[in-house]
């Protein structure tokens, strides 16, 4: 399946990278490293992320990655990511700006 990330999921990507780096860039680089390995993964394996409880939707799903979540959405294009927001955030909040990109 093909994986393409949106502008706002690109964007949450490298705030994480540029917090982490304000106390080393190498740890930066490396989680952030991961983040898009766990991503590129699901190309095998598209839904081994749990269906994300505020979405209602068996299409959007999420990767749990450290304190993070990974927010796809599956169709028959491929996958979509949508967001990379931290466990302690409301998503509720970020739902109606998903939302839209759908």
């Amino acid at each position: 399946m093909r994986i393409k990330w949106t502008e706002p999921a690109v964007s949450d990507l490298k705030n994480i990278k540029d917090y982490i780096a304000k106390d080393s860039k190498y740890y930066a680089h490396q989680f952030t490293d991961k983040i898009i390995e766990s991503v590129e993964n699901l190309n095998k394996f598209p839904e081994r992320g749990r269906v994300v409880p505020e979405a209602d939707d068996e299409n959007i799903r999420e990767l749990l990655f450290h304190n993070y979540r990974i927010i796809y959405r599956i169709d028959v294009k491929g996958i979509l990511i949508l967001t990379i927001i931290h466990g302690s955030r409301d998503l509720t909040r970020k739902k109606t700006q998903l939302w839209e990109i759908l």
